[in-house]
């Protein structure tokens, strides 16, 4: 199975369809893209942190989100209109000091949708921040 994007051409097309995401600073990374998977990275800063020095749930929300999209679009090619249908997210333990990484997998990809879950670790760690599953809605003409 090969795919249709590499990381560099997810990345360029992040840049340009959604420049907002690095608003202020580049944050979210893509480490690596394989098929039917993919590392993002959170580098948090002071806009990612809640009262209290932790990383919000809309900021691990965002990292799974975006998790999902970057491998939809490595396996799909470039379709700026795949949309989130759905999100869950569990926050199971305060994040760890450092980057946050979310390792995402495809669990099922279909003709319209492609279902994935998200683990979000702190770097270095090995215990769950959180654990993310999120369904996305694809344009006909992708498939």
């Amino acid at each position: 199975m090969s795919l249709k994007m590499n990381k560099e051409e997810v990345s360029a097309l992040l840049d340009k369809e959604f420049p907002q995401i690095n608003h202020g600073g580049r944050c979210y990374h893509i480490d690596w893209v394989e098929p039917g998977e993919t590392q993002m990275r959170l580098k948090a800063d002071d806009r990612h942190l809640r009262p209290g020095g932790t990383v919000s749930g809309p900021s691990m929300m965002s990292l799974a989100d975006l998790a999902a999209y970057v491998i939809i679009l490595a396996e799909i090619g470039p379709v700026a209109l795949a949309v989130t249908t759905s999100l869950n997210i569990n926050f199971l333990n305060k994040p760890g000091p450092g980057d946050l990484l979310g390792h995402c997998k495809i669990l099922k990809k279909g003709k319209r949708l492609i279902i994935v879950e998200v683990d979000i670790r702190s770097e270095g760690q090995e215990d769950l921040v959180a654990h993310a599953t999120a369904t996305y809605s694809v344009p006909p003409q992708a498939n």
